[in-house]
């Protein structure tokens, strides 16, 4: 038996998710039975990190342990010839035994994007959120830079994140645009739940004039979720690099 990291990207309109849900359609579900196809065995893969419904994912990583004399190759294009069209894997290498995907993960790259115009597009229909009110990229993009460093992110994760530990380190965050496209990028050594989008929700806050540009270190250290932005969409969330 191998141990394997395959590197995958989907689209994930169409899933509850990454993690495998009874009886609704899942990125690890799809996997699996893809596996289970091409090989006739039934495995259960670790991903590197959970994903809301709706979310996408230009790079995400996960491990499996398979019997198969099938090399990386195979598993590549072997898995791609199976999958449905809204997944695909990009590489697969062999890895050491101990190698688990969320385990070994020392840090997530994520973005978020707004088609930022009055007028809609039917090519970014689940692939952005849109937002019709001018957006201030270099506004944001200062304001931001509070987000930077370690901090206790209880303001900004979901109600329902179950972590005991909300500490978080965040390595950049930036805003920037392109036409009519506006992009945070955010990467850090773990995420809580909702945390990106409460970020960029909070973010929009202050584009709006809801919040002051310098409302973000209070909003940390006050440690209330009532006090943060609101929790963007997730069809705007991609998953874009992950760190090992």
């Amino acid at each position: 038996m191998k141990n394997y990291k395959v590197t995958c990207a989907f689209a994930g309109t169409g899933y509850h998710g990454f993690q495998r849900q009874e009886n609704l359609p899942t990125v690890q579900g799809e996997i699996e039975k893809a596996i289970k196809k091409l090989l006739g065995e039934t495995v259960t893969v670790n991903g590197c990190s959970r994903t809301d419904a709706g979310v996408h994912a230009n790079e995400f990583v996960f491990s499996a342990e398979l019997e198969s004399p099938i090399d990386c190759r195979g598993i590549k294009y072997g898995l791609n010839g199976v999958l449905p069209p809204d997944i695909a894997v990009l590489s697969a290498e062999e890895a050491p035994p101990d190698f688990h995907a969320r385990f070994c993960c020392r840090g997530k790259e994520y973005i978020y994007l707004i088609h930022n115009s009055e007028t809609k597009s039917p090519f970014y229909a689940d692939r952005m959120y849109r937002s019709w009110y001018p957006i201030d990229e270099k506004k944001l993009d200062r304001a931001c830079k509070a987000f930077i460093g370690t901090h206790d992110f209880k303001s900004f994760c979901a109600s329902a994140c179950d972590k005991e530990v909300t500490v978080r380190t965040v390595y950049e965050y930036k805003v920037e645009r392109s036409g009519d496209v506006v992009k945070f990028t955010v990467s850090g050594d773990g995420f809580l739940y909702n945390m990106v989008r409460i970020t960029v929700g909070t973010l929009l806050f202050i584009n709006d004039g809801k919040l002051s540009e310098d409302s973000i270190p209070g909003i940390l250290s006050s440690r209330d979720r009532r006090l943060a932005g609101k929790t963007v969409p997730p069809q705007g969330l991609y998953l874009n690099r992950v760190f090992y």
